[in-house]
């Protein structure tokens, strides 16, 4: 089952408080000029977090949250280490359109 890697924060957070959009545009950009696919996606409100073995994040995270989700770990980690205050973890899924889904 493949693993995905996310950070999460609460959405005012990620949207308002912190350059996010320029860090993700920033870094699409960067995938573009040497013909990388992306494997990274900003999902708001992620109704992965209410899965059992993740949930006890969501308790943390001012709701609603945001999360970025990748395939890439090192990613991860360099948003963890760029932006702070957000929480990661990784989670496996067998269809990415179920972790992209937002909650009801």
């Amino acid at each position: 089952m493949p693993k995905y890697y996310f950070a999460v924060a609460s959405q005012k957070f990620f949207l308002e408080e912190e350059p996010i959009e320029e860090v993700l545009r920033e870094k699409t950009y960067y995938y573009s000029t040497i013909q990388k696919p992306i494997d990274f996606w900003l999902v708001l409100n992620p109704k992965f977090l209410d899965k059992p073995e993740i949930s006890k994040l969501k308790d943390k995270i001012k709701q609603p949250a945001a999360a970025i989700i990748s395939t890439n770990p090192t990613f991860i980690n360099w948003i963890k280490l760029r932006i702070g205050y957000v929480l990661t973890g990784q989670v496996e899924e067998t269809d990415l359109k179920n972790l992209l889904a937002e909650a009801a």
